[in-house]
């Protein structure tokens, strides 16, 4: 009975987590986080842009099934373009509300990017859609991450080349985004032409080996909500996990049991924004879908009844996604203490994708399934191999008769590149958080 045992357990701690929100201490927010840090944490990205004094824009993408979304922009007009897609219930902002110092997005734009960043159908920035209403249609929200693949990115990405006039853009997904671009690029090959490499962070596709607790009790609590229902939409409940030092402690405690512990990484200073920023909600049909994949130790679209597999797909089962027709260089960044995406599973991805062009597990063993963006050490660690890999295969790759250095020997630019970026980044940035952030 180990299973029903941590049941039980994870269900008596969310209770105990309610309860805890309920008993907030008064003023404990002003007490124990930096002004500016609340502020930021009630800001939009756009608004998040401004403050920090870099051209943010907001550009709306209608897609094939009439689902409206919105891309945030960091300008840099006649620049290259970088596509980033958020993870399961983040959204845009996942790239920046760390401040200049930390975010992925703020280090391309000074890099030399034009940033766009995507917002998936369902979350708080793309909740809307031609006909539908997601606050009175079961309709809208009647979709998986495989719609988001299929519908959402080819048409963001038509969007940004359209607009910036290129051919070919440089794709960053982290999480769900790397599920859903793997999704696009073995349904519609034909996008793997408009990728110049694509970065997967933390990558999810066969999930048989997830680790995380959670799985045990996300069966039961989804089959209650049911299929195509919103999900932990984007409100102020996520707030009460900074209420008091118990709730936030115990709010940590569940994150790190979905995602990986490593208190090292994570700089509490910046609760208070990440609950601001997240959940930002998803469909319920996401997250079933996962747990099919993790049932069914396979990569495959969505499980409805045998009757309607064999309505929508021809077969009793749902089809394999055929990974072999993904052709765009692929950079994969994974870490060793990952509860969403083991190592393993990871592995078993790289021996079917046929053009992966970076294996990088990082060695800090504790590094979880965030660390890469939000960790404190993401920008000095993580992020100048990220653009090194980029800008080598934007510039033709092995074929412009140069080559890109192996991840030990590339450790001398990897440092002359972050500190070319701190540079750029304090004299263009200024800010009441400069510094602040670790």
């Amino acid at each position: 009975m180990p299973n029903a045992g941590c049941q039980w357990r994870c269900l008596l701690g969310l209770f105990c987590l309610t309860q805890l929100w309920i008993a907030g201490e008064t003023g404990f927010l002003e007490d124990h986080f930096p002004a500016s840090v609340l502020e930021d944490a009630k800001l939009t990205t756009l608004q998040l842009l401004a403050k920090y004094k870099y051209p943010g824009e907001m550009h709306t993408v209608t897609t094939a099934d009439k689902y409206v979304l919105q891309m945030h922009r960091i300008s840099r007009p006649g620049a290259k373009p970088v596509l980033l897609m958020h993870g399961l219930l983040d959204s845009s902002a996942t790239w920046i509300m760390l401040g200049p110092h930390s975010g992925l997005g703020y280090f391309l734009y000074n890099a030399g990017y034009d940033v766009w960043m995507a917002n998936a159908r369902g979350t708080r920035y793309s909740r809307s859609h031609v006909k539908l209403n997601p606050n009175t249609d079961k309709a809208y929200w009647s979709f998986s991450w495989h719609e988001i693949g299929y519908y959402d990115l080819p048409a963001l990405i038509d969007a940004v080349l359209a607009k910036t006039g290129y051919e070919k853009l440089s794709y960053f997904g982290h999480s769900q985004g790397t599920t859903t671009f793997f999704v696009m690029a073995s349904t519609r090959p034909e996008y793997n032409a408009k990728i110049h490499v694509m970065s997967a962070l933390a990558p999810v596709a066969f999930m048989g080996n997830m680790e995380c607790p959670l799985k045990r009790i996300a069966p039961s609590l989804l089959n209650v909500v049911g299929e195509a229902q919103e999900l932990l939409s984007h409100s102020k409940i996520s707030s009460g996990c900074v209420m008091s030092e118990a709730s936030m402690q115990a709010c940590m405690q569940y994150m790190g049991r979905v995602l990986g512990k490593n208190p090292a990484e994570f700089n509490k200073t910046i609760m208070p924004v990440i609950m601001g920023h997240a959940p930002s909600g998803a469909s319920s049909t996401q997250v079933l879908h996962y747990l099919q994949l993790h049932k069914s130790d396979r990569f495959c679209e969505y499980d409805h009844d045998t009757k309607e597999n064999q309505r929508i797909y021809g077969r009793a089962r749902p089809p394999d996604y055929p990974l072999e027709k993904i052709t765009a260089p692929v950079a994969l960044y994974y870490t060793q203490n990952d509860y969403m995406s083991a190592v393993v599973d990871v592995k078993r991805l790289i021996k079917h994708l046929p053009n992966v062009v970076e294996d990088h597990m990082y060695p800090y063993k504790k590094w979880n399934h965030i660390d890469m963006i939000w960790g404190i050490s993401a920008r000095r660690l993580a992020q100048p191999r990220m653009l090194e890999v980029m800008q080598f295969y934007e510039a033709g790759g092995p074929q412009n008769g140069t080559q890109l250095l192996t991840t030990e020997s590339s450790e001398e630019t990897t440092n002359m590149t972050t500190e070319m970026v701190e540079v750029e980044t304090e004299t263009e940035i200024v800010g009441p958080t400069d510094g602040m952030f670790i």
